[in-house]
C-alpha cells in the first residue's frame, strides 16, 4: 500500500510548517492586514486544508465543506505583490522544515499555482 503524501510528510512536519509560515505573517506589513487579529483560525484551517489536501483525514470537508479557494479568497486584495510576498513566507517556511526534498519540491509547485490561481486585483 502507497503511503500518502501526508503520511510521507508526518503531521508535527505540517504544523511545523504552518507555525513558521504564520509567524512570517506575524511581521509582514503587506500580509498580515488580510488576517484578523487572532491567527489561531486560520492556522487551524490552512492545517486541515492541507492534511486533507495531501490525503489526510477529510476533516476540513466536514467542518468547512468544499474549499472553493478562489471564492473564500476574493474578499481579500490578492495582487501580484502580495501572491509573491506569500509566496516568499512560505517558501521561507518549507526551507525550514525537515520533511523529504520530494515533498518539499512538491508544495512549493502546489503552492506556487494556488497562489498564482488566487490573484484577484
Amino acid at each position: 500500500m502507497q503511503l500518502s503524501r501526508f503520511e510521507i510528510i508526518q503531521e508535527e512536519n505540517l504544523r511545523k510548517l504552518i507555525a513558521d509560515f504564520y509567524e512570517g505573517i506575524k511581521q509582514d506589513n503587506l500580509i498580515r492586514p488580510m488576517y484578523p487579529d487572532d491567527l489561531a483560525p486560520a492556522e487551524e484551517r490552512l492545517f486541515l486544508f492541507m492534511m486533507q489536501f495531501l490525503g489526510g483525514p477529510k476533516i476540513y470537508h466536514e467542518k468547512r465543506g468544499l474549499p472553493a479557494l478562489k471564492k473564500r479568497h476574493f474578499p481579500f486584495p490578492v495582487s501580484q505583490e502580495a501572491r509573491d510576498r506569500w509566496m516568499e513566507l512560505m517558501l521561507a517556511a518549507v526551507e525550514k522544515n525537515s520533511m523529504p526534498d520530494t515533498e518539499k519540491e512538491y508544495l512549493k509547485e502546489y503552492f506556487g499555482g494556488t497562489a498564482t490561481f488566487l490573484i484577484n486585483r
